[in-house]
C-alpha cells in the first residue's frame, strides 16, 4: 500500500528550516510514507536496508535513538508515492541533459524540486498509478531515475561537502497539477537505443545464462536493479526466451535481494526495450516546464 498523493511534498512543504531529520521521518511517518535512516555514505543503517522502512512511529523513533546522526531516506516508488529525476554532477553534468529534456516537455509535473550537497538536484513525481516505474540509470547523460526498488536520501539530512555540513534542501514547490513522469520516454530521449527491425535468434550457451545470473546474485544495494536490466537485454539480444531468461534471473535477483515482482518487471522492460516493442506512450502535452520552473541549470553555492 502507497502513501496518499501528495503526502511527501506536503510534508516537505511545511517542514521549518530548523527540523531534524529524525523529526521529518517522523511527520512523514505519520501521513503514511515509509522512512528509514542512513549514514554519513547514505547507506542504510537498517540490517535489510530500505525494505526495512517502516511507518511505524515506535519504530522511527527507536532508530533516531540509536542512530541520533542519521540522515533519513524513503524507498521510492508506490511504497513512498514518489519517484525521483537524480541529475548528478560527478563525471558529467546532469544539467546539459536536465535542459534538453526540460525544453522538450519531458519532465513537466514535478511537484518538489530538491537541490542535494554536491550540487546535483532532485526532481520529485507522484507514482505512476498504472504499475511499477523501476530504476534506471543514463548514466552517458549524468540522470538516475530512481522508481520501484530504489531509495533516496531527503531533506533534512546533510552532509559533510570539504569540511561544510550542507543540507539537501527543498527549494521549490510546483504551483501546477503533479503528473506521474513518462519514464520510458524520457530514458529513451536521454539514452537513445536503435530499434531493431529485424533480429535473428543466436544460439546463447546454457553457461553463458549462468555466468549473467551468477553475477545478478552478487550485485549490492544500489546497483541491483541497474545490474539486471543490463543482464537481461543481453539475453534478449542473443535470443534467449523471456521464458528461459525469467527462470534464471528470478532465483539470481532473490539472492541479490530483489522480490520476484521487481524481476519480472525488469526483465520483460529489457525485453520490450531490445525487441523495439515498447508500448505507446500518452499524448505529449503542451504544459510549461511545471509552470513556473525552478532554474535547472546548476545551482551556484557559496561556501
Amino acid at each position: 500500500m502507497s502513501a496518499l498523493p501528495g503526502s511527501f511534498a506536503s510534508v516537505m512543504h511545511r517542514m521549518p528550516d530548523w527540523a531534524t531529520p529524525a523529526q521529518a521521518a517522523v511527520e512523514l511517518a505519520k501521513v503514511g510514507v515509509p522512512v528509514f535512516p542512513v549514514g554519513e555514505d547514505k547507506r542504510p543503517l537498517t540490517r535489510h536496508g530500505f525494505h526495512d522502512s517502516s511507518t511505524d512511529l515506535a519504530q522511527v523513533e527507536r532508530w533516531w535513538q540509536r542512530f541520533p546522526q542519521a540522515g533519513l531516506a524513503i524507498p521510492t516508488g508506490m511504497p513512498s508515492g514518489v519517484v525521483v529525476v537524480d541529475v548528478d554532477v560527478h563525471g558529467v553534468n546532469g544539467y546539459d541533459a536536465l535542459q534538453r529534456a526540460a525544453s522538450r516537455h519531458f519532465l513537466d509535473g514535478w511537484e518538489v524540486a530538491v537541490d542535494t550537497p554536491s550540487g546535483g538536484r532532485h526532481l520529485y513525481y507522484p507514482a505512476s498509478p498504472d504499475g511499477p516505474q523501476g530504476c534506471w540509470q543514463a548514466a552517458k547523460a549524468g540522470i538516475d531515475f530512481r522508481g520501484d526498488g530504489g531509495y533516496i536520501v531527503v531533506p533534512p539530512t546533510s552532509r559533510d561537502i570539504d569540511g561544510t555540513r550542507i543540507p539537501y534542501r527543498a527549494f521549490e514547490f510546483a504551483t501546477g497539477r503533479a503528473m506521474p513522469v513518462e519514464t520510458e520516454r524520457l530514458r529513451n530521449f536521454l539514452d537513445a537505443r536503435p530499434v531493431v527491425l529485424a533480429r535473428v535468434a543466436t544460439s546463447y550457451a546454457p553457461s553463458e545464462v549462468e555466468r549473467l545470473a551468477g553475477w545478478v546474485s552478487r550485485l549490492q544495494e544500489g546497483e541491483r536493479n541497474h545490474g539486471l536490466f543490463w543482464a537481461a537485454c543481453k539475453m534478449a539480444e542473443h535470443g534467449v526466451g523471456t521464458a528461459e531468461a525469467l527462470d534464471a534471473l528470478t532465483a539470481a535477483g532473490g539472492q541479490a535481494g530483489l522480490s520476484e515482482r521487481e524481476v519480472s518487471t525488469t526483465v520483460r522492460s529489457a525485453f520490450r526495450t531490445v525487441t523495439g516493442s515498447l508500448p505507446a506512450s500518452p499524448n505529449e502535452t503542451a504544459r510549461q516546464w511545471a509552470n513556473r520552473a525552478p532554474s535547472i541549470s546548476a545551482p551556484v553555492r557559496t561556501l
